[in-house]
């Protein structure tokens, strides 16, 4: 089981502390919140974590929240805590202002980072070592440092992660109990989504799932505004107020997720990917990939593909013989067990 150490000092910024905990929780991995104290201050309260920083010897991950007052002195055993976890080869990871007590600890030097947009300059002044990215939502570092932007790009960073541990399927399923959209790519500018209705706002939530049960079919707004028995004016007005996006780009953001899980866990070509997916094509699929994966299919595949499998998933829906593989080098051959990215 992976382990997170979560750490709290005073002057944490909450919601940030309260962000890690919840995602990694909820994908079952063991956390604990550790602090160099009994008590930690907060702006609006005061906490008292089970764990001290010892604990941080036995994380495979540390995440380290952003901090009230940049101005304030950090606990010199945090600092050395952080730094040896480092050096053991644990994970680092900071969420918004953060990233400066990471830099503090020399964490991040020679290295590119992100921060809050708002405080990317002090950080860019302070540390002049650090390259600052002040436009992304986070930022692998290497060597297992990450950091990202605001609190909205903090649960973007941990569903990364544990994209990167579990796969694309494990994460979608935090982000689905999160009540999320898909985790957007790091490289994409900061900016605050909305997220999705939760379960019960009525027909709304009812043709999420039925858009969900089958990407293949015909998605257009005015079959949606059908299904959902009202007109394209309605639905397009009912799905800004309650998603902040439109009925397509939710429809393409749905397809995206199925086919980075067609390309994680089976050796179909981008041509079968993007058929199984809905988009048709495959220079559909790479467009609409690219939109909101900021990658394209076959860099995906390289970097979070699984072995190959004999069998394609079973289509949702019967379709015309593809006349080939259509191969581009993006997938692998499943028809002559060659795999050609092996």
């Amino acid at each position: 089981m992976r382990r997170v150490a979560v750490v709290a000092f005073d002057g944490v910024v909450l919601g940030d502390l309260g962000i890690p905990c919840e995602v990694f929780g909820r994908a079952g991995y063991e956390l604990r919140v550790c602090s160099p104290g009994a008590q930690v201050r907060g702006r609006h309260l005061a906490l008292s974590p089970a764990y001290r920083l010892a604990s941080l010897r036995w994380a495979d991950t540390v995440v380290v929240p952003g901090v009230e007052d940049l101005d304030q002195p950090l606990p010199p055993a945090l600092l050395r805590a952080l730094v040896a976890a480092a050096e053991r080869g644990a994970r680092v990871a900071s969420i918004c202002t953060g990233a400066f007590v990471l830099a503090a600890a020399g964490l991040l030097d020679g290295r590119r980072a992100t921060t809050h947009w708002q405080a990317a300059a002090e950080l860019e002044r302070r540390f002049p070592a650090i390259t600052v990215e002040p436009e992304v939502l986070h930022v692998d570092g290497g060597d297992g440092r990450y950091s990202s932007a605001g609190a909205a790009a903090a649960f973007d960073l941990c569903l990364h992660l544990i994209r990167l541990d579990r796969g694309a399927e494990a994460a979608a399923r935090v982000a689905r109990a999160c009540v999320m959209p898909l985790e957007r790519a790091g490289g994409q500018a900061q900016f605050i989504d909305h997220r999705p209705p939760r379960v019960g706002d009525g027909s709304l939530a009812q043709l999420l799932a039925w858009i969900e049960g089958d990407l293949t079919r015909d998605l257009s707004l005015e079959a949606l505004a059908r299904a959902a028995g009202t007109s394209p004016r309605t639905l397009s007005r009912r799905f800004r107020e309650q998603t902040g996006t439109t009925p397509a780009r939710w429809v393409n953001q749905a397809r995206v997720r199925r086919a980075q899980r067609l390309l994680e866990t089976t050796g179909l070509s981008v041509e079968q990917v993007a058929s199984e997916a809905g988009f048709g094509s495959a220079a559909v699929l790479r467009a609409r990939f690219r939109d909101h994966a900021g990658t394209t299919p076959l860099a995906y595949r390289r970097a979070f593909r699984a072995p190959c499998r004999a069998e394609a998933p079973k289509s949702t829906k019967a379709k015309k013989p593809l006349g080939g593989q259509g191969r581009d080098g993006a997938g692998c051959a499943v028809r002559t067990g060659s795999c050609p990215e092996r």
